[in-house]
């Protein structure tokens, strides 16, 4: 399965990018190593929480190290872009986990579960397994349909690491790129077809052509 291909379209028929850019871009104004800069406006209140949480740091070293290998296992680097990490989702799910508390527990007790798995399997945790060991890991929880029912923890885990990749990825500057989302753009009119003018004998004067009808894109 083309992983990349997979999560592009939930992004957009699903989540749709401005629900995404609603959802999980939450703005301030400096960056650190948990916290990505932000750039829009925000009220005093919001700035002084947010720079509140830029100062916080919840994930150790391991852990994120953790989350950087597995962000990029679900958004490698392509031809099109770059990988997850670098488009800084693991800045971005670090800041989440703190500006929404309640993937706190999830996320850290997923990623514990998944080094206890890969002692068992490896004799090593998720971070220090060979990258065939970790796609042999992660395959076993990426597919709910499929997994094993004594899995279903790793599942959900990653379920949830899944969704905070493809929202991270996807509001920033290169998954935006990436999706091929340019904004709102004018389009170009070129006027009524010339086979309508004749059917009606008129025809455009040349200031109408110059002004209304043509026009550099």
């Amino acid at each position: 399965m083309d992983r990349r291909k997979y999560l592009k379209t939930l992004a957009v028929s699903s989540l749709g990018a401005t629900a995404l850019l609603q959802q999980s871009c939450e703005p301030a104004t400096e960056k650190t190593p948990e916290g990505p800069t932000f750039t829009i406006d925000r009220t005093p209140e919001e700035l002084a929480r947010e720079q509140k949480l830029l100062s916080e740091t919840f994930f150790d070293e391991h852990e994120m190290k953790t989350i950087r290998i597995l962000s990029d296992i679900i958004i490698p680097k392509d031809e099109v872009s770059g990988s997850a990490s670098e488009a800084k989702v693991p800045e971005f799910i670090a800041f989440i986990v703190k500006d929404m508390p309640r993937h706190q527990t999830p996320m850290r007790g997923g990623l514990k579960w998944l080094d206890i798995q890969c002692m068992k399997r490896f004799n090593a945790d998720f971070a220090s397994c060979t990258p065939t060991q970790q796609i042999e890991m992660v395959d076993e929880i990426a597919y709910p349909e499929k997994a094993k029912p004594e899995l279903q923890q790793g599942v959900a885990f990653f379920n949830l690491m899944r969704d905070l990749t493809a929202c991270g990825f996807f509001t920033s500057e290169i998954g935006i790129k990436d999706l091929g989302y340019v904004g709102n753009k004018p389009n170009q009119w070129d006027g009524v077809p010339q086979d309508v003018l004749d059917q009606y004998g008129v025809k455009y004067d040349e200031r109408t052509l110059a002004e209304s009808v043509k026009f550099d894109s």
